[in-house]
């Protein structure tokens, strides 16, 4: 544990880490500021220093595992030509559900305030699941043009279908249910091959 007026080093990383384990292990109805200040062995304080509350932590939380997915799939672009386009995409959609992503979505979801906080921040511009739905397009289209992709595949159509099914998967999956990336893998194949 840090001791008092000690700095904690990359405390969000840290808070955010500690809460999709406890997340992950104990269920949703067990992330308390609490429980992630001492998963994190750090001070009990720690969270509400950084953070309005809960709620604002959890929002910050998804927006941020969101961005870090959008950024794998703006990446999708430099692996034109590379691997299978179906390992790739995988890549980035199998990147929704690392950790406790679904459990976290189902908590977001649960919590108003969280919500609405995900929403303004997605509305002014964050990065979310449109931004992953259009640079899925992107890739495909790039791949086309390389013929590793049928020409007469619709690749908007495609990446809305992908991202729309694992935006199902994440509010569908929590801890017990099946592991959603098999069901993901499957999707991205056959939508490539149909």
């Amino acid at each position: 544990m840090s001791p008092r007026g000690v700095a904690t080093p990359d405390v969000r990383e840290r808070l955010f880490a500690a809460a999709e384990r406890v997340v992950e292990r104990d269920g949703p109805g067990a992330l308390t500021s609490r429980a992630i200040t001492t998963e994190a062995g750090c001070a009990k304080g720690l969270l509400h220093t950084h953070f309005a509350g809960l709620d604002e932590f959890v929002a910050e939380l998804c927006l941020d595992r969101f961005a870090r997915t959008a950024a794998k799939a703006q990446a999708l672009s430099q692996l034109t030509g590379q691997d299978t386009v179906a390992r790739n995409l995988d890549t980035v959609t199998l990147a929704l559900f690392d950790s406790a992503g679904p459990a976290l979505s189902g908590l977001a979801m649960s919590r108003p305030a969280t919500t609405r906080r995900i929403r303004e921040a997605l509305e002014g511009g964050a990065s979310g699941l449109t931004a992953i739905e259009e640079a899925v397009a992107t890739y495909l289209a790039a791949e086309q043009r390389l013929g590793r992709v049928p020409e007469t595949l619709d690749s908007s159509t495609v990446a809305l279908a992908i991202v729309g099914t694992a935006h199902h998967l994440l509010m569908t999956s929590w801890p017990g249910t099946p592991d959603p990336r098999p069901r993901m893998t499957r999707l991205v194949a056959t939508l490539l091959d149909g």
